[in-house]
């Protein structure tokens, strides 16, 4: 009998942007992992069969022997996470040196505990080169060592329906064969690729050092309602309060443009090449980082708003639902959505190993789901009078070629 029920824990869970995918596609969360301690308030106080203190704090200070116990019971389906994305970065650690590079050990220690039918790392891209490549050999390895056969896949956000193009390494371990199709070709392929517009376009106009704690308007698209649901209090709403000579600095780029439209008597002494641009209002927004609200460091100025992203936005651009609380100061929740794993991704994950992995049949709930991940650039009215069908996914194609 096919086991209707998968039971995973999260390592590294941060503030839970890839345990909100999976639960929403219907997996369940048996214990989590994370060493900040906003992160790991946050991930409680958004799920209620979790207080804080059910939580791990430190993984290295787990011993093996100790880890059923943790966990509560022997064994699960998924061990699923990824250790701290900075250290693989090319920039900051090009030779691996990091001592956090180290730290994919300890998911390797976990899963050799638990012994799951499969394991889903995730992580940055630039883990692909990072020493020459030696530590994502070092990462297959380890795992073929423990008798798991680890498949690697680049994916990027906006092909799951996510409104930035953000590409994550997804490692998928197998204890038995592989299954004949993998996440590659698993796209939702949506409808429209989405853009930033999209995602924040029914968010209070705000100006530097403003919050907003009321929405003014309705959802104008598919993804804005599905993020905004039934939530009556906007949250973490709030922008930078940037000088006035940067406000005026940024007020002469376009949407989409870049700092080679600031007149040069106001052009910055310093900064890299996408600093103080905006972002495009219909593309998918770059990488979403801790540094969302600070022009000077990347890409992140509103596309209309002479300032930098708010979280709510950042989250929004994550594809959060706006009911979902964030634990800590301002620097603090900006580090927890940057850092996070976008939902869509890991719920559009969740179906693929439910379906490829598990052998659990799609619901009829299910599929309404990916009908919605796959139409957030859609005006509602539009997705409305379509009863909901938008033609199918890219998986599904794949799969029936493939019988």
């Amino acid at each position: 009998m096919v086991k209707q029920e998968i039971q995973y824990v999260d390592l590294f869970a941060g503030a839970g942007g890839l345990s909100t995918g999976l639960d929403n596609a219907g997996l369940e969360p048996i214990h989590a992992v994370e060493i900040d301690e906003d992160a790991r308030a946050t991930y409680a106080k958004n799920r209620e069969e979790f207080d804080q203190e059910d939580l791990t704090g430190d993984i290295r200070e787990v011993e093996s022997s100790e880890i059923p116990e943790v966990v509560g019971q022997d064994s699960v389906d998924l061990v699923a996470g990824g250790p701290p994305c900075q250290g693989f970065s090319e920039v900051i650690s090009p030779d691996g040196s990091d001592e956090r590079n180290q730290l994919f050990r300890d998911f390797i220690r976990w899963v050799n505990e638990l012994q799951p039918k499969a394991a889903l790392f995730e992580n940055v891209r630039g883990m692909e080169k990072t020493a020459d490549g030696k530590f994502l050999e070092a990462v297959q390895k380890s795992f073929e060592n423990i008798g798991y056969e680890a498949v690697p896949n680049v994916v990027t956000a906006s092909d799951f329906g996510v409104p930035q193009y953000r590409r994550r390494l997804i490692v998928l371990a197998f204890k038995d064969d592989p299954p004949s199709h993998s996440i590659d070709g698993y796209e939702l392929n949506p409808v429209e690729t989405p853009g930033v517009i999209n995602g924040i376009g029914d968010l209070p106009e705000v100006g530097p050092g403003e919050e907003a704690v009321e929405y003014d308007q309705e959802p104008q698209t598919v993804l804005q309602s599905d993020l905004r649901g039934s939530t009556q209090e906007l949250t973490h709403h709030q922008a930078a309060n940037h000088s006035d000579e940067l406000v005026e600095m940024i007020s002469h780029v376009s949407d989409g443009g870049n700092k080679s439209e600031i007149p040069e008597e106001l052009q910055p002494s310093s900064g890299y090449h996408n600093s103080y641009s905006r972002l495009d209002s219909q593309e998918p927004a770059v990488a979403i980082t801790s540094n969302m609200s600070k022009p000077s460091s990347a890409r992140c100025v509103h596309p209309f708003q002479n300032r930098g992203l708010t979280p709510r936005e950042g989250a929004r651009l994550q594809t959060f639902p706006d009911s979902y609380r964030f634990v800590g100061g301002l620097v603090s929740v900006r580090k927890q959505i940057g850092n996070a794993v976008p939902p869509y991704l890991g719920e559009s994950l969740g179906y693929y190993l439910k379906e490829a992995v598990f052998g659990v049949e799609l619901t009829e709930k299910d599929n309404e789901r990916i009908d919605i991940l796959r139409s957030g650039a859609l005006p509602v009215e539009e997705y409305t009078s379509q009863d909901g069908e938008t033609g199918g996914v890219t998986k599904q194609v794949t799969l029936d070629s493939m019988n």
